[in-house]
């Protein structure tokens, strides 16, 4: 991929961790809704859960994620009350147990909870739902908040994964984002959680930074694969202050242009897969005998709010302020402020206040997308008899993505497309062609590479 090509299309794009996607949520799906998709679902359902604690000890200046920093513990013990009350409400509006095969929690620094409010989380989820024997429990970690008293909790709580959030290691870098956290630290936490049995070990890692450059990405790769990740996460910074004011305090002449973002992510993944990691998607990386390889292969890897995933559930149900579950017949997102969803949950109200109902097209759009993103190959006629659509009209699409394949984004064999191993930084602009709401909310999201 030439720079100038590369230029031509870095353009504001969704992530496409859903479609249609949250700029488009709206008010008018809530928790009446809710309440009525909630009891369709049947027993031979499967089911995800995902609970957001949005809490830190410190704030990142990166950080996109919906969070706030406290010095005492009172606050977050009394929202650990409120996720319990809300998960035995979300159970009681569900007519039967659905099968539980993966828990993600999310932040804000879950850790941030203490051992006894995180066990009696789990237990309350326990409880209301059916938890397969299977089940991935999966837990974002901060280094530098854990302590080995907290690991023993997770492990006794079933936890079978942990992700770390490193994002780079270079002193340098780490005072510019406001994350001190050394290699030491790192380390420390990956032996703590191996002692305990918790074996599967992500690390997230960064690129497009202030102060990174291709040598200090590179160093922060080599230090990560030191520990001997099972799979990494390497994503692109989002600078968007206008919508996350605190990224106001990074100095944005440190950060680095488009074409240096590039290179930076391009030497990161070739690193990673000579280092024997299979490249899976746009930025997620996994050995080859891991569980999401073999998803890849086998044509089951999906892309949900967490990002790339194995997990099969039918129904994603979040939990906690601002969180958004999935279900079949659309999208739905908790209260924000904190005030709003508590003050929901005390009263024994759900707590959603925005979603989108989906209709066919939407379904369809979405599958697309969703293969494009995963499988970098999309057959838009099998895709189309599966949701009922054959002869779904594509025309205005393939003549969009005409110029794309001019300059090498796409191949187009009639209806097939193909993301060429070169253009997949790109795959996201590519799937722009197939959003028919990306006009109305452009200007929300951040550029492509």
């Amino acid at each position: 991929m030439d720079i100038k090509t590369l230029q031509r299309y870095d353009a504001p794009v969704p992530r496409y961790t859903s479609y249609p996607t949250a700029p488009h949520f709206h008010p008018g799906v809530g928790a009446a809704t809710y309440r009525a998709w909630l009891g369709q679902i049947g027993g031979e359902e499967t089911v995800s859960l995902y609970l957001h604690v949005p809490y830190c000890d410190k704030l990142c200046w990166y950080c996109g994620c919906h969070t706030k920093v406290v010095r005492q513990y009172a606050p977050i013990a009394d929202y650990a009350a409120l996720v319990r009350r809300e998960a035995a409400l979300v159970a009681e509006a569900i007519p039967s147990r659905p099968r539980v095969t993966h828990v993600h929690w999310g932040g804000g620094t879950p850790t941030m909870l203490s051992a006894e409010d995180f066990a009696r989380l789990m237990a309350a989820l326990r409880a209301g739902f059916r938890f397969d024997p299977e089940a991935e429990v999966a837990v974002e970690i901060d280094p530098r908040v854990l302590t080995e008293a907290k690991v023993a909790a997770l492990a006794d709580s079933g936890v079978t994964r942990a992700s770390l959030g490193v994002q780079d290691l270079n002193p340098e870098v780490q005072e510019a984002v406001n994350r001190v956290q050394p290699y030491e630290l790192v380390a420390r936490a990956v032996d703590w959680l191996r002692k305990a049995g918790i074996r599967g070990i992500n690390f997230d890692l960064m690129y497009g930074l202030p102060q990174q450059t291709v040598e200090r990405v590179l160093d922060s790769v080599d230090q990560a694969l030191a520990l001997g990740p099972d799979r990494v996460a390497l994503f692109g910074y989002a600078h968007v202050p206008w919508m996350k004011t605190h990224q106001r305090l990074i100095d944005e002449q440190a950060l680095p242009d488009g074409e240096a973002r590039w290179r930076q992510a391009e030497a990161a993944a070739a690193r990673l897969v000579e280092a024997g990691y299979r490249r899976i998607g746009l930025d997620h990386f996994a050995r080859r005998e891991d569980p999401m390889t073999r998803a890849l292969d086998e044509g089951r890897l999906r892309r949900n709010f967490q990002g790339y995933t194995d997990d099969p559930a039918d129904v994603l149900l979040g939990f906690g302020a601002s969180s958004i579950g999935a279900l079949p017949q659309g999208y739905v997102q908790n209260a924000v402020p904190f005030k709003a969803y508590g003050d929901a949950i005390r009263d024994g109200e759900l707590a959603v206040t925005r979603g989108l109902q989906l209709d066919n097209d939407d379904r369809l759009r979405r599958a697309v997308i969703e293969r494009l993103m995963c499988d970098l190959e999309v057959d838009l006629d099998e895709v189309a008899v599966g949701f009922g659509a054959a002869g779904a009209d594509f025309a205005a699409e393939l003549q969009a993505l005409a110029a794309m394949e001019r300059d090498g984004l796409v191949e187009v064999t009639g209806g097939t497309l193909r993301i060429p191993e070169p253009a997949r930084t790109l795959m996201r602009t590519v799937c722009a062609v197939f959003d028919r709401y990306l006009a109305s909310g452009a200007a929300r999201h951040s550029r492509a590479v």
